[in-house]
């Protein structure tokens, strides 16, 4: 499996389910009720609210000047510019010394910048909806943070924000049950209507309608009891109790009232009409960005908005640093580095082949340099726990010693990954401080185990069985991967382990769709995905919780939902780092996945960019994200 399709599964398989709308109107329809879902309430007035509530100030930050602020703390580069764009990235110290040199944000007045230049990404995937409310993809996100932000964001900290470009003011009532932001006054839509509070009220109210079925984005935003627009500038945000997530919850995007007012209730899945239609490949939006352009599987051109920064004749906010944003969708990563290597493209994941043996030639350094950084990102097998093989603890742990660590990180990942110790990152805040022992290949101890569970050669034929519902049924699964080359290999593999303990494993690549539809189907026996980080550990939820979305294995453990519920409504972080370091181990106890390992972010960068910086998400996932990335008009 490529670097490429892997992040594009993993963020897919956090973010794509429940999606399925068909590909015509309904003969029939249910009449349209907007925030169907939501209960009856009835809000104070603004200045009852103020009189009664004692508000707490909030973060609200352009994140570029944190970067600026930040780097300026760092002190001063490691080595100059000159000297970076010499090094060949072969060591931790040469990938430092590239970062602190390249990684520096434009300065504030703009200085230097060349505005006139244009940046191309490869991606694996096409976008799949401009709508972001239907966001379900990584380059529905990444595309979806340039054309449509929202109110709020984050740092590279995974600290939350309101985002200054947006937001005047943020703040929290002393009991955590309420937020009020005011907007500023100077941020439009494409086709020159103002943003306002409406926006954001309508916007939660069509993702609480029932007949609206966005793929993402209603976890979280579930947990508001209401949202409410006093005037034009000020929204409140009701919670339904003080809950330590409710920061998290408020952010959800945002789309023009006064454009989907008028079509929504025609089609609510805002995917089948002809005016939805047309909104995809023309979409109003409020961000940096419009989009331009669309060529299905080849490219999404995203143009630079004058209306987003200029204002009335006077300049209100950055103007941002590219004239023109665009994906270039190559699904094979071997063809993108060929393109990255021609300067065809000028951002590319790379997987640990081309990191390794791929890219540490001239034809490569001509044009480009390459850098690493931390990312919460992890792969894992999926166990169906429904089936007759892998509903017993002793079996999931048998699995996951007879896997070979060694052979996959070495040889298949150049030892470039490091072993998956569960569901958290070592790194993360959240993380057991008495971690777990890793597991390690243990033939003997699989088969003491699979003996312990009733699984035993009986027939002599060389392969283990168990009588179930009095028959014999020989162990014999299948695993899907997606059709990509290391997503086979790992799974080879794992079928060569098995082969030695007398259990048959069949490989079965499939494309992407195929593999995620029948996850979130639960037809599967075994399965290789992978995972992102949240912001916040309670959005893994989804994929622990009993009976919740992306519990594709069937997982249930009561235990682990009322930490889950007790982890949102405790604030002090270090009771709630227990609470999520008590799930992490029980998890690992548990195993409903054999975790494989954490995958660091890999790039490579055109040699004319400058000022990415990574967090644990990836270098375009959090607060500056994809707006720190600039090119300066004399290149040394």
């Amino acid at each position: 499996m490529t670097s490429c399709c892997w992040r594009l599964m993993f963020v897919s398989i956090v973010l794509a389910f429940l999606s399925g709308c068909s590909s015509s109107v309904d003969e029939e329809q249910v009449d349209f009720m907007l925030g169907d879902m939501l209960e009856p309430f009835s809000p104070h007035s603004l200045d009852e609210l103020d009189a009664k509530t004692t508000w707490i100030d909030q973060p609200v930050v352009d994140t570029l000047d944190r970067l600026r602020s930040y780097q300026v703390d760092q002190g001063p580069m490691p080595v100059s510019v000159t000297e970076a764009l010499t090094i060949k990235n072969d060591s931790p110290e040469n990938n430092t010394k590239i970062i602190g040199a390249l990684g520096r944000v434009a300065p504030s007045d703009g200085q230097g910048v060349n505005y006139d230049d244009a940046v191309v990404v490869h991606t694996a995937g096409d976008l799949k909806s401009s709508n972001p409310i239907m966001a379900s993809s990584v380059t529905d996100f990444e595309v979806g943070d340039l054309i449509s932000p929202g109110l709020f964001t984050f740092d590279w900290e995974m600290q939350p924000l309101a985002n200054a470009e947006m937001v005047v003011s943020w703040r929290t009532s002393d009991d955590r049950m309420v937020d009020k932001v005011v907007l500023r006054n100077d941020w439009t839509w494409s086709d020159g209507t103002p943003v306002t509070a409406q926006d954001v009220e309508f916007s939660f109210k069509v993702i609480m309608s029932s007949q609206v079925k966005p793929p993402a984005v209603r976890q979280g935003t579930d947990k508001i009891r209401w949202v409410k627009a006093y005037d034009d500038r000020t929204v409140v945000f009701f919670h339904k109790q003080a809950l330590a997530t409710n920061v998290w919850n408020v952010n959800y995007p945002i789309i023009p009232k006064h454009i989907y007012q008028e079509t929504i209730d025609r089609d609510p899945s805002m995917t089948r009409s002809d005016e939805h239609s047309r909104l995809e490949d023309d979409p109003i939006t409020s961000g940096p960005y419009v989009l331009a352009k669309r060529v299905r599987n080849q490219e999404i051109v995203l143009r630079r908005r004058e209306g987003y920064y200029m204002h009335k004749g006077n300049q209100v906010r950055s103007k941002p640093f590219f004239s023109t944003v665009r994906y270039k969708i190559i699904p094979d990563t071997n063809t993108a580095l060929l393109s990255l290597k021609a300067g065809e493209t000028d951002v590319q994941i790379l997987t640990a082949e081309q990191w390794q043996s791929q890219t540490e030639g001239d034809d490569f350094y001509e044009r480009n340099t390459k850098i690493t950084g931390l990312e919460w990102t992890s792969f894992h097998f999926c166990w169906n726990l429904k089936t007759p093989f892998f509903s017993d603890i002793r079996v999931r742990r048998a699995m996951s010693h007879v896997f070979d660590y060694d052979e996959m990180l070495n040889k298949i990942f150049y030892g470039l990954y490091t072993q998956g110790r569960g569901t958290f990152h070592p790194t993360s805040w959240m993380y057991p401080k008495e971690a777990p022992p890793a597991y390690r290949q243990d033939l003997d101890r699989a088969e003491t185990l699979l003996e312990e569970a009733g699984w035993v050669d009986h027939d002599g034929d060389g392969l283990l069985d168990k009588e179930i519902d009095g028959r014999s049924v020989p162990f014999r699964f299948t695993v899907l991967t997606n059709n990509t080359p290391n997503g086979v290999k790992v799974c080879t593999l794992l079928k060569e382990c098995l082969d030695k303990i007398g259990i048959e494993c069949m490989v079965k690549p499939t494309e992407f769709t195929v593999l995620t539809q029948n996850m979130r189907d639960h037809k599967f026996q075994a399965a290789m995905g992978g995972w992102g980080t949240g912001t916040d550990p309670s959005t893994s939820l989804n994929i622990w919780g009993t009976d919740e979305g992306r519990n594709y294995g069937h997982y249930s453990n009561p235990r682990v939902d009322e930490l889950f519920e007790a982890g949102v409504i405790e604030f002090d972080p270090s009771r709630r780092a227990e609470i999520y370091a008590a799930i992490h181990k029980i998890l690992w106890e548990d195993q409903p996945y054999t975790w494989l390992f954490y995958r660091n972010s890999f790039y490579g960068f055109n040699k004319r960019l400058r000022g990415y910086k990574f967090s644990p998400r990836g270098p375009f996932t959090y607060g500056p994200g994809f707006r720190s990335l600039w090119t300066p008009a004399a290149q040394p």
